[in-house]
């Protein structure tokens, strides 16, 4: 009887998992801008670009890298049209990784395929092929004025040698910068602003501040704006 208790209670959570992510799904499609069947091509304007949006939300078999934040939840999708606008960095049919909670992030059906139109400003990076797993993380290419930092690991022992447990360990807020992006577009000098911090730079970092992914081993990294950078090290 326990057993059968068991599989029982089993097969109900696993149930309601599959509901909630049909929901959530079924929401996030509802809630997109539907263009008309007779609808197949859009060029965004200005420096907004066009993107299929990836199947699935998994790290390891979707494409799509998510953070620990679930209020920062990063998307991932291929690009399909550049924008009207000029100096695009992106290029189409690359992989892109994007904040779907972005201001100005629009998502559209187009043939009953989901889409978003968004600003090259507020894609984090490119990753290196189509189909992408967490395990691409470090070759994630940043856009813009971001940086790809290697996360250093927190201390598990205390200096007076007490073990921490995962909830008590601080937070990291310094690491190592693994790639720059080409540097932020201004539009009155009509040139990019280049970082001054550069691969190996040892970087802290504003605690808060950017999208963390983790690697299938564990091994932490975290997107985020040089402005986000406190000093180095």
């Amino acid at each position: 009887p326990h057993l059968f208790t068991l599989r029982v209670d089993t097969f109900f959570v696993i149930a309601i998992v599959i509901m909630m992510y049909t929901r959530c799904r079924v929401m996030r499609v509802t809630a997109a801008m539907e263009l008309p069947q007779t609808v197949r091509k859009v060029t965004p304007k200005g420096r907004k670009l066009l993107a299929k949006v990836a199947e699935l939300e998994e790290k390891t078999t979707g494409g799509i890298l998510l953070p620990t934040s679930s209020q920062k939840r990063p998307t991932s999708g291929d690009v399909v049209t550049l924008g009207d606008g000029e100096n695009f960095t992106l290029k189409e049919g690359e992989t892109i990784l994007y904040n779907k909670f972005g201001l100005g992030a629009t998502d559209v059906l187009i043939q009953g395929e989901l889409h978003i139109i968004i600003a090259e400003d507020d894609v984090i990076g490119v990753m290196p092929r189509s189909g992408a797993t967490a395990d691409d993380i470090p070759e994630l290419r940043p856009v813009g004025d971001r940086v790809l930092l290697r996360v250093d690991v927190g201390d598990d022992v205390t200096s007076g040698g007490l073990l921490l447990s995962a909830a008590s360990k601080e937070k990291p807020v310094s690491g190592t910068v693994v790639r720059v992006g080409s540097g932020k577009w201004d539009e009155e000098k009509g040139e990019r602003k280049a970082l001054k911090v550069k691969e190996g730079d040892k970087v802290v970092y504003f605690k808060y501040a950017g999208d963390t992914m983790e690697t299938s081993s564990g091994e932490a990294y975290i997107v985020l704006h040089e402005s986000d950078l406190l000093s180095k090290m």
